[in-house]
């Protein structure tokens, strides 16, 4: 029999091949982009939105003397700043050790110290959706539909007193698979406007409904309730001023050196406030967020 040389002779010693490390998969961040943002505090002093009351204008006859009414303001909102942090330790010994491996773990940490506030900040803002008080279309339960999102962009422009005030619709990926399956050719037993149905059936997506621009998110627990085929999720319909991002200390990571541990620390802070601004100009639609199976 022929002598082979196999890779098996070798695979006890032989040395693995690393090919470069990768992050953990996270969605962009949209939110902050569709709130209203404060930029011109620092420290931690809370901030507080106010809101003056209603006149209600009367019939007076010509020689009626007026009477003055108040006009007064009063606190509706307070945004308390909170801080956020994270730390990677770094040894010099690991640190050496990335010189014959593709990736920088120094730089890559870094990186992932800013990734992982992003990610806090993006979840903040997601919960807060459920408590826009406009009103509520759908409940735990509820598989959504097109007629939901009508029922709650009209809710949120009586709530608005307009028709042409610029507003978005946040919704999770899986609730908007479903909508876009029931709007394109999937949904054979749907009668829609046909370059809405072409749209959908082409891209995925489209740009406005009723005048409203869709943002789908992909979120995870805790923005997500509930796992597999029960989780739901809160989104909504709401102007920018809406919600609020208030930031004291953008984010920020530093190095500094530990020379008795022999390595380097990198240290992720942020300061900001988050949460309900303007609540009462926002509608809440919540329903199942689950896979769509065919």
């Amino acid at each position: 029999m022929a002598g082979l040389n196999l890779f098996s002779d070798l695979s006890g010693i032989s040395q693995s091949v690393q090919e470069d490390a990768i992050f953990v998969i996270r969605e962009t961040y949209v939110m902050p982009d569709l709130v209203q943002v404060f930029n011109d505090m620092s420290g931690s002093n809370p901030r507080i939105g106010y809101t003056y009351n209603q006149g209600t204008a009367g019939t007076i006859a010509e020689a009626d003397d007026l009477t003055s009414n108040s006009f007064v303001p009063s606190a509706e909102q307070t945004l308390t700043p909170i801080e956020i942090g994270l730390q990677f330790f770094i040894s010099d010994q690991r640190a050496d050790s990335s010189g014959y491996v593709p990736e920088n773990v120094l730089t890559d940490a870094a990186t992932e110290l800013g990734l992982a506030a992003g990610d806090k900040i993006q979840t903040h803002l997601l919960q807060a959706l459920g408590s826009l008080t406009a009103g509520t279309i759908g409940a735990y339960g509820s598989a959504l539909v097109w007629s939901h999102y009508a029922a709650a962009i009209s809710g949120a422009r009586q709530a608005n007193k307009s028709s042409g005030k610029p507003m978005t619709c946040v919704v999770h990926g899986y609730q908007w698979s479903k909508l876009a399956a029931a709007a394109s050719i999937a949904g054979a037993t749907t009668v829609a406007a046909p370059g809405f149905s072409e749209e959908m059936s082409r891209k995925g997506y489209v740009s406005e409904f009723m005048g409203i621009p869709f943002v789908q998110v992909y979120p995870g627990t805790p923005a997500v309730n509930g796992t597999g085929g029960t989780a739901w999720f809160v989104g909504g319909v709401f102007p920018r001023e809406a919600l609020a991002l208030d930031w004291r200390r953008p984010i920020r990571v530093r190095a500094q050196r530990d020379e008795s541990r022999r390595g380097v620390e990198l240290n992720m802070s942020a300061v900001y406030a988050y949460g309900l601004w303007r609540p009462a100009r926002g509608y809440c639609i919540s329903g199942f967020a689950t896979q769509a199976v065919v």
